[in-house]
């Protein structure tokens, strides 16, 4: 049930975003202590995105999750900076994070809901 979404305007080849999508499921994973299993990651890279009037790399991330509380949400903000950082080359301070908690209800699989 947890969903991360990457988009920034740094280009990546095939196999760095192979990379990227990887460990950022395993990251969210362990930040959340969930299994690997009910984690989905999207990233679209080379995207137009203007940050503080720059161009300059800079991505925006948005994590959704049943449960999801400020305290993991303040260590995955740590956690998936470095990430970018690492993968992406995207400075901690030209990343913003989105995270969402919707009801159980609101989320959807298999034809219902986890509500």
């Amino acid at each position: 049930m947890p969903l991360l979404t990457l988009r920034t305007n740094q280009r990546l080849d095939e196999s760095a975003t192979d990379a990227f999508l990887r460990e950022a499921s395993r990251s969210v994973a362990e930040g959340l202590d969930k299994p690997e299993s009910y984690v989905m990651v999207s990233a679209e890279a080379g995207r137009p995105l203007l940050f503080a009037g720059s161009d300059d790399p800079a991505a925006f991330l948005q994590l959704k999750s049943l449960g999801l509380t400020e305290d993991r949400a303040t260590e995955l903000s740590g956690r998936l900076c470095e990430l970018v950082t690492r993968h992406l080359g995207v400075a901690a301070n030209r990343t913003y994070i989105e995270f969402a908690a919707p009801p159980r209800a609101f989320w959807g699989w298999n034809g219902g809901t986890f509500g």
